[in-house]
């Protein structure tokens, strides 16, 4: 017999399904959200799903306006700049911390990551883009003993999922980040860290700039000027 959903798993499911439907574009940029019409779709309270849109606020998906409620946030050059200079300040510690101490599985584990990568990008599935670009990096991280700033990492990936795939949805970024990821995976694997740290580097610095020019010249519906 399957035990009842606790309050906290269902505000993450809910978390989980929002999220996925405003990077698949299924509520765009500007859509509001309803409370009450998600917890009817939902089929639950409203406890849980005001829950989860505070939770989808913090990681940059939402608004919350005063008198309206949740709103599908914009993209927004200033989140890029904010959310790109934080990773490029973190992703390579955590990496110098981590790429030492390696094993065999952990390079199975990124090889494998980074097949599904290549195939999701010749499927152009859509979907699976940002998500094993999130992964990949993580599993860079994996042994990096500062929990609290793989969990900053991890929530300013989720948040770049969104311009991820954007970006990716130019079939020259799509090659390029595959190229300089199994490049990565090759200094790590040569133990070339300090290399690897720079490498990771100008990655994340490249994919701003390519952001920054993509978003740049999107629909004014679609992106909020820098303010």
């Amino acid at each position: 017999m399957r035990q009842p959903l606790k309050h906290r798993t269902l505000s993450a499911a809910i978390v989980d399904q929002l999220r996925q439907a405003i990077l698949d574009g299924t509520y765009p940029a500007g859509s509001q959200l309803r409370q009450d019409a998600l917890g009817e779709a939902y089929g639950v309270s409203r406890i849980p799903v005001r829950e989860a849109l505070f939770q989808l606020e913090a990681e940059g998906l939402v608004r919350i306006v005063p008198q309206k409620g949740a709103i599908v946030s914009e993209l927004s050059l200033d989140e890029i700049n904010d959310v790109f200079d934080l990773r490029r300040i973190l992703e390579p510690r955590l990496l110098a911390q981590s790429a030492p101490r390696f094993t065999a599985e952990d390079f199975e584990e990124l090889d494998d990551i980074h097949r599904r990568f290549e195939k999701a990008i010749k499927a152009r599935n859509v979907s699976e883009w940002g998500q094993l670009n999130a992964d990949f990096h993580m599993a860079l991280y994996v042994h990096a003993p500062q929990p609290r700033t793989r969990a900053i990492v991890l929530s300013l990936l989720q948040t770049s999922d969104r311009y991820t795939r954007l970006q990716l949805s130019n079939t020259k970024a799509m090659g390029i980040a595959e190229k300089e990821h199994a490049q990565l995976i090759a200094l790590c694997r040569a133990q070339k860290v300090e290399e690897a740290c720079r490498f990771l580097e100008r990655h994340i610095e490249a994919v701003r700039k390519d952001l920054l020019q993509v978003v740049a010249n999107a629909p004014r519906s679609r992106r909020k000027e820098n303010s």
